[in-house]
């Protein structure tokens, strides 16, 4: 998305996060324009990214809307442990709330129901996936 904006002289709406370290390759508009033009398999490569990430969102309009927030949560949970390669996971409630796309209030309900069936435990900024 912020290449086709780019391309188009507009801003990208597009945030990214980075939750580890990581390398970021900038490429400048022109050359990236100049390269649609000249190389198909730069052309092939974005309409690659496109695709998957558009199934990535159709993804996440299906969790939206036909999951239950309780078991949203818990496969992000879930997701952010084996990313982290740890049971215990620093994050606020907020940050949740954002990632997932409800309130803060709903996440902190939802989560005190998890500690209260077992399935975590909530600490100041973090939890724990027992």
């Amino acid at each position: 998305m912020s290449f086709l904006g780019g391309m188009h002289h507009e801003t990208s709406k597009i945030k990214a996060v980075a939750e580890e370290d990581v390398e970021m390759l900038m490429i400048p508009l022109e050359k990236a324009s100049e390269w649609v033009k000249e190389y198909p398999e730069w052309t092939d490569f974005i309409f690659k990214l496109y695709h998957k990430r558009f199934e990535e969102l159709l993804g996440v309009v299906n969790a939206v809307a036909f999951q239950k927030l309780d078991s949203r949560l818990l496969q992000l949970l879930q997701q952010k442990s084996k990313l982290y390669n740890s049971k215990e996971i620093s994050i606020t409630h907020q940050q949740l709330a954002d990632e997932v796309g409800t309130t803060r209030e709903a996440v902190s309900r939802v989560l005190k129901q998890m500690e209260n069936v077992g399935l975590i435990k909530l600490g100041r900024n973090k939890l724990f996936l027992l």
